[in-house]
């Protein structure tokens, strides 16, 4: 592997005593990191050990020197050296007098990529974690290189700290023909991961630390558009990553679900369970171990399915040898039992024109004619079983059928099951029904929608006023707002009814 690491322009900004120091010891390759503390003698740390320039305590003028050779400090105390991976980190008083500052070494290492570059090219989203200096950005950098120069692909590196592409306007050569865009302040990365899928058309976005969740929307909103991610993220194993309720929305989420009896008998469990919440943003997941060691989850929701459930999994390993080469040990073959969805008899293409009247069983007759009402779809309730062209019943009335019913369905009488005797599952119903197309054209376009909107609420701190959408549209923006934490509430008579989603309130004090 060819290493790039201009160790020299970073002696360059220190005092002379330091360079003088550091020059004798000659181990400029395994040099991590210089950290200069006012009043204490400096440090330097490599690889394995750390070395104190003893008898030479930091003054006042010393640490001003340094900040005045290198780049403007940023709202995150972070600055660096022009064209250069090297990363200075201010530590500042009470009044915001930078008294000490961590100098780390920064290095483009080519050729690290070819530990996981199949998957890399493979167009999949990968999410990288592991402790702080294992490798992660280095990786990225390395990965938006390779996607962008061998591959030709349109990447764009969305870098917050400047750590991927280097300080200063021109980026390092470390990342290729790759486009950067650079952060203005920490809190805006989110923004600017959205600006560059609206603007620049990616083929690939590259982010370091996606850490609020505010940038886990706008991670999953990417990759809904079809752009492959490359990210890291805090954490050093996924069941780390689930146990963080900010970002444990990049795999899927988690969610407490009450069984049936009958489903809590199958599964040998009890009734309230853990489950997925919702597809996971990554399709890949690597836990890099150290920098010549990584686990790799190929298929997270299925991983993280079986994470929830108890159901031990072997992971496979790569581990680059010492001739380079990498060896990979594939995990076992492991058959992850599948979380049954409810099985709908009811075919929407096939039964759209013939249903027309309905039999219910355990369903609230007038909550059903108050739907149909609503949706204005051609559907009568019948209380005649043999004039019904379909069987409404619920979950827990399944099982428990009259004669009459068992025989309806022995002469091929369609059924359809709701989980619940509610309105939104009646709505939810008849909408499959009768309106399969609107469904699939409209809701890809409610959900960017509210999605947007959900990103103003949390900048602006506003409430924010949606587009007139059915009530099945409706409710889908309730529950999307919902799950970030959001308070909605419908506003305006049909057909101009809309959502209104409001801010977090936070209260001062008792």
């Amino acid at each position: 592997m060819k290493v790039s690491d201009d160790v020299d322009l970073l002696l360059g900004v220190m005092p002379l005593y330091i360079q003088k120091f550091i020059g004798e010891k000659d181990k400029h390759h395994s040099l991590i990191e210089i950290v200069i503390d006012l009043g204490r003698p400096p440090e330097t740390r490599y690889v394995d050990h750390m070395e104190e320039l003893s008898g030479q305590n930091v003054t006042r003028d010393e640490i001003d020197y340094v900040v005045k050779q290198v780049g403007k400090f940023t709202e995150d105390n972070r600055a660096g050296i022009e064209r250069t991976l090297h990363r200075i980190s201010a530590i500042r008083n009470r009044f915001g007098v930078i008294i000490g500052l961590t100098c780390r070494v920064g290095r483009a290492i080519y050729g690290t990529v070819e530990i996981l570059r199949d998957v890399i090219e493979s167009g999949t989203s990968i999410l990288l974690l592991g402790r702080p200096g294992v490798g992660k950005t280095t990786l990225l950098r390395e990965s938006a290189r390779v996607l962008a120069d061998e591959l030709g692909k349109r990447v764009v590196i969305v870098d917050t700290s400047n750590e991927i592409g280097g300080d200063g306007d021109i980026p390092h050569p470390g990342v290729g023909r790759a486009r950067r865009m650079q952060v203005p302040f920490p809190t805006s990365q989110h923004a600017i991961m959205i600006e560059a899928v609206e603007n620049h058309m990616p083929e690939v976005i590259v982010i370091d630390e996606i850490g609020t969740e505010t940038e886990a929307i706008a991670a999953r909103t990417i990759a809904e558009r079809g752009v492959q991610l490359i990210a890291t993220a805090h954490g050093n194993t996924l069941e780390n990553l689930l146990q963080n309720p900010t970002l444990s929305d990049l795999v899927g989420g988690i969610q407490a679900v009450t069984l049936s009896d009958e489903e809590a008998r199958r599964r040998r469990t009890r009734k309230t369970v853990l489950e997925r919440k919702a597809p996971s943003t990554f399709q890949v997941l690597v836990e890099i171990q150290d920098k010549d060691r990584l686990a790799v989850h190929h298929n997270v929701a299925d991983v993280v399915d079986a994470i929830l459930r108890d159901i031990p999994l072997s992971t496979e390993i790569r581990v680059r040898n010492e001739n380079g080469a990498i060896d990979v040990q594939k995990p076992r073959k492991q058959i992850i039992p599948k979380v049954r969805i409810e099985n709908k008899v009811l075919k929407p293409g096939n039964l759209r024109r013939k249903v027309r009247r309905i039999f219910t069983y355990g369903v609230s007759r007038s909550r059903l004619e108050g739907v149909i009402q609503k949706l204005g779809v051609s559907i009568q309730v019948v209380a005649d079983l043999s004039k019904a062209d379909l069987i409404l019943t619920l979950k827990s009335k399944e099982k428990r059928q009259s004669k009459a019913l068992r025989q309806a369905r022995a002469e091929g009488l369609p059924f359809h099951v709701l989980r619940s005797n509610t309105v939104a599952q009646i709505e939810d119903f008849l909408v499959t029904l009768f309106y399969p197309e609107e469904r699939s054209e409209s809701k890809d376009r409610i959900i960017e929608e509210a999605e947007k909107a959900i990103f103003e609420v949390f900048e602006r701190k506003q409430p924010v006023e949606l587009p007139p959408c059915n009530a099945y549209m409706r409710r889908l923006q309730h529950q999307l707002a919902s799950h970030h934490g959001l308070t909605t509430a419908s506003r305006g008579r049909e057909p101009y009814r809309c959502v209104v989603i409001y801010p977090i309130e936070r209260h001062e004090g008792p």
